[in-house]
């Protein structure tokens, strides 16, 4: 029998879904808003994804508002559990991906035991099966994720 892991499934967002959720407060993505706000998942970052979600926010092409930056960051960093040095699990060879930029999202849901990577990337999204296939993670668009059944 396979242990029960001590937190909610994991998830991990590529930037660009970030911030559909946490600046732009896409209706698309309500679903994951709440299982995120609910705790049914869990969403998992690294510094390096954290450093690359902060540098976006501060891209002049984005035109962000200083308020509007302080509360994405606010409320990524109230919903993200953060995890330190992880090691890729033993025997794991990720595909690259096309945009080298993308595969720290790969590996972060990798080695942090995310059960779903959410991204809107074509680059990333054409590993979904390769991932699904070995068993480590699911690759979805926001739209295609279901949170997963948790009984009342």
């Amino acid at each position: 029998m396979r242990a029960m892991p001590d937190h909610p499934p994991r998830l991990v967002l590529d930037t660009n879904v970030a911030l559909d959720l946490f600046v732009f407060r896409d209706a698309g993505s309500d679903h994951v808003r709440a299982a995120l706000e609910s705790g049914q998942v869990q969403l998992v970052v690294d510094e390096v994804c954290r450093d690359e979600w902060l540098a976006v926010l501060e891209y002049p092409a984005l035109r962000l508002a200083a308020d509007v930056r302080a509360t994405a960051m606010r409320d990524f960093d109230r919903c993200a559990q953060r995890v330190h040095a992880l090691a890729m699990p033993e025997g794991i060879r990720l595909p690259r991906c096309a945009d080298p930029d993308d595969q720290k999202f790969l590996e972060l849901a990798c080695a942090a035991g995310a059960q779903w990577l959410l991204s809107k990337d074509k680059a990333v999204l054409q590993l979904a099966r390769r991932t699904a296939r070995e068993g480590w993670f699911q690759i979805l668009l926001p739209s295609a994720w279901r949170p997963p059944f948790t009984p009342a």
